[in-house]
């Protein structure tokens, strides 16, 4: 295969598999574009990114530039002379003149199926809208959200209980053996281009604060795609004797709901948590987090907190 020159575009950690991938396969990387350091935990101390952090490890040149479409840092990519770039995750909007820089092209790593769940949030929304099955998608670019042409795709299953975070480091990896695969194809002349169906297409936008509490008058099963789909950020929750109590993980039971049910109210305590009734059916809380407290099973927060059948979670 024959090596390309890349500039890799990427922040988070989601897509260091993928900036591995590509040394891994020989290709040469010019420069690594992340976002600049930010203040992180409670010290509030400048941090690395992820791919920073990946990047200075292998001794890459790493740019940080707070807006990537101005004349002068164009002006830098322009000099770099990239064969292709690879975006993944990144985090900044590309401009036109930015995106006709690399002859072959600019890439983009993409989860999950495209043209389905565009956007900002896109793991997040598969699971709380209850998908069976996801992937990742690479593209060639375009001026569009998530509307270039598909280069190849990788499906998984999710199973029913599977979280956010679960499947978000699922693809992580399918992610970088499917830009291996991309990239291999591209310095062939041999890669594939697929228009996107954009009357099917699907928006994920960015997750906003009210969609964090639960709605008991929903069902049983929506309740527990909304706790799945949201962790392990920002965590869906609740509230629970004054304080919020985050729900973290949780399980939709077989039996009916009894005659007279009351959404948000504990039917039963159980070995592993607590039975609540919802809008239809019943959902077993397994773990769970009261405000400033640690994670915990359900069952120790029954027991510290005194809950009983009867009491309301709202």
């Amino acid at each position: 295969m024959k090596s390309l020159r890349v500039v890799f575009m990427g922040t988070p950690d989601f897509a260091v598999p993928c900036l591995e991938a590509l040394l891994a396969a020989g290709h040469e990387v010019a420069a690594v574009i992340t976002q600049p350091d930010r203040p992180r935990g409670r010290g509030r101390k400048l941090s690395f990114s992820p791919v920073k952090a990946c990047a200075v490890e292998h001794g890459l040149e790493v740019l940080q530039p707070e807006k990537i479409k101005t004349p002068e840092f164009e002006q830098v990519l322009q000099e770099l002379a990239p064969d292709v770039m690879v975006v993944v995750a990144f985090g900044q909007i590309l401009s036109p003149a930015i995106l006709a820089i690399p002859p072959l092209g600019c890439v983009n790593v993409h989860a999950p199926l495209l043209p389905y769940y565009r956007g900002a949030a896109p793991i997040h929304w598969a699971v709380m809208q209850g998908e069976e099955k996801t992937g990742v998608t690479t593209m060639y670019m375009d001026e569009g959200l998530d509307t270039g042409d598909m280069i190849l795709k990788k499906e998984i299953a999710i199973s029913k209980d599977a979280s956010t975070g679960e499947i978000h480091d699922q693809l992580m990896q399918e992610g970088a053996v499917l830009l291996q695969e991309t990239l291999a194809l591209i310095a062939d002349g041999k890669a594939p281009r697929t228009k996107q169906d954009h009357a099917v297409s699907t928006y994920a936008p960015l997750l906003k604060a009210d969609i964090e509490q639960l709605d008991w008058t929903r069902s049983a099963q929506e309740l527990h795609n909304r706790i799945r789909g949201l962790s392990p950020w920002p965590g869906a929750y609740c509230r629970c004797a004054g304080g919020r109590l985050k729900g973290w993980k949780s399980r939709v039971c077989e039996e009916a709901a009894a005659v007279g049910a009351i959404p948000g109210r504990i039917a039963r305590l159980s070995a592993e948590g607590f039975v609540v009734e919802t809008g239809d059916g019943l959902l077993e809380l397994l773990e769970v987090q009261p405000e400033n407290k640690r994670r915990m099973k359900a069952s120790e927060c029954a027991c510290g907190y005194s809950l009983q059948p009867g009491d309301r979670l709202v």
